[in-house]
């Protein structure tokens, strides 16, 4: 049995109560990495650390001290988040000293708040998982250390941009990993990879540590085997951060609690512009199951509509790529990662630097947002896109007033064969047609197993995306775990 076929809770107790050592646990992940490593779901596996880790946990238990709620448990950290004297480099060169090695990149003095509070809660890094550039891609074949290969079939993406971490849990190596979802980037993976993804309300999780793409955007949250193990996970990672001045001060719901509670009552909607042309028929067959089966389990089904929806994409990549112009105007080959140094001449250094450093994808956004940010456009552009933002979040509390929850496809299609939309972006962007609007509003998702797509070859995951208010995650883990008790899927895993 690998850690990964444990989940969260199992896995804790089992550690707690000396059934498991905590070194057992750790051999088993670091020999499940090596496995599967031709994924390359893992940048960086801290072992030695890991190892020593486990020994000290395993020494507090043996002298009867209590243990916290992740005792031993093995967890992937996405390559955006800082971890001590580990490498960090958001999966981009221009955070190496070499221009190519991982191995050269930055490495943080510090942990970044998440992972603290992991720490705290006796949890076990064993390393850092690939991602796309910067947080930027769908699919993620946009890191430059490689591309991530989905578990349930290597020819295909894993989804972006917290890929590594979607494989690393699909594919038993961890019960949990930890990533972030700017536009999708954890529901998105985690429906392709056919595991529970969570994106907290913005500002429930603190973003101290996390290299930023879109700051009013970014959300940090667990990617797990199953929702209960969500819902501990995002328990230890929530609540206020003095680091953080956009995280909020509103208390942190009993969310593992919340896994226990009946849905008979509540009101699921279904908004209809998420059923319209451009979800694929497998997909849309899957979906309904589940909502036919929570109806079957006494929830009220009602009808809503988000009519603005069909803006969300361009708001998005106005908002979002306004904001990484300016985040990413740090990395300039001065103060930390590559420099291509020109001789007397520092704007040809910024220059060289961010050419030889950033990938076409990212220069692509730094490009996009810059120009919208630009004298004579920002009106045009950038204003008019938060304006949108601003429709967007009255058209969801307005749905809200009618529905407690809303359900919706988390992606339009299952996982696409790799290197098939890399030569059309706008494609590439229209991935998170479902899994945008949120974000933009800043509300609390979460992406739960719901089926496969039956016309595949090899079977394909599809997730089930549900949606709640800000600060409502409660709702989410209630219906999430509900779906999950009659779940035909829910132990089945990528052979």
């Amino acid at each position: 049995m690998t850690d990964g076929d444990r989940s969260v809770c199992q896995l804790a107790s089992e550690v707690q109560s000396g059934k498991l050592s905590a070194t057992s646990s750790v051999e088993i992940a670091l020999g499940r990495a090596e496995e599967i490593s031709s994924l390359n779901a893992l940048l960086w596996v801290s072992k030695e650390e890991a190892l020593a880790h486990a020994a000290a946990l395993d020494e507090r238990q043996r002298r009867g001290e209590t243990l916290g709620p992740l005792a031993g448990v093995p967890i992937a950290i996405k390559d955006a988040l800082c971890v001590t004297d580990t490498p960090t480099a958001a999966a981009s060169k221009v955070l190496t000293q070499d221009g190519k090695n991982y191995s050269t990149a930055w490495r943080p003095g510090y942990d970044a708040t998440v992972v603290e509070r992991l720490r705290k809660a006796d949890a076990i890094v064993i390393g850092k998982a690939n991602m796309d550039e910067f947080a930027m891609g769908s699919s993620n074949e946009n890191s430059a250390f490689g591309v991530v290969k989905n578990p349930w079939d290597p020819t295909r993406i894993p989804g972006g941009s917290s890929g590594g971490s979607a494989a690393c849990v699909a594919a038993g190596c961890t019960p949990a990993a930890l990533g972030s979802d700017t536009g999708g980037s954890i529901r998105q993976p985690a429906s392709h990879c056919g595991v529970v993804g969570v994106k907290p309300s913005y500002g429930r999780v603190s973003r101290f540590g996390l290299i930023a793409y879109g700051s009013s955007l970014d959300q940090v949250g667990p990617m797990t085997s199953d929702v209960r193990g969500a819902a501990r996970v995002l328990q230890v990672i929530a609540g206020p951060d003095n680091r953080d001045s956009t995280c909020s001060t509103e208390p942190v719901g009993q969310y593992e609690q919340a896994c226990e509670r009946e849905i008979r009552g509540l009101r699921v909607g279904v908004p209809r512009e998420y059923f319209a042309e451009g979800l694929e028929p497998a997909v849309r067959e899957v979906i309904t199951r589940v909502i036919d089966n929570l109806r079957a389990q006494g929830a009220q089904i009602v009808d809503v509509s988000l009519p603005h929806t069909q803006y969300g994409i361009s708001a998005y990549y106005l908002i979002a790529t306004a904001e990484a112009s300016s985040n990413l105007s740090r990395f300039d080959g001065v103060r930390f990662g590559l420099r291509v140094q020109q001789q007397n001449d520092l704007a040809r250094t910024y220059e060289q630097t961010r050419g030889a450093g950033f990938g076409a994808e990212v220069k692509r956004r730094i490009m996009l947002g810059t120009y919208a940010l630009s004298a004579g456009y920002y009106d045009a552009y950038y204003q008019k896109a938060q304006r949108v933002r601003t429709l967007i979040r009255n058209d969801f509390d307005l749905a809200f007033t009618r529905a407690d929850v809303l359900i919706t496809p988390a992606s339009p299609t299952a996982a696409f064969p790799i290197g098939e939309k890399t030569s059309d972006p706008l494609k590439m962007y229209l991935a998170d047609v479902y899994s945008v609007p949120a974000s933009l509003a800043g509300l609390a998702g979460i992406c739960v197993p719901a089926g496969f797509e039956a016309q595949a070859e090899k079977r394909l995951p599809v997730g089930v995306q549900l949606l709640a208010p800000p600060f409502a995650e409660e709702r989410l883990f209630t219906v999430a775990a509900a779906w999950e008790r009659e779940s035909p899927v829910r132990s089945v895993r990528p052979t």
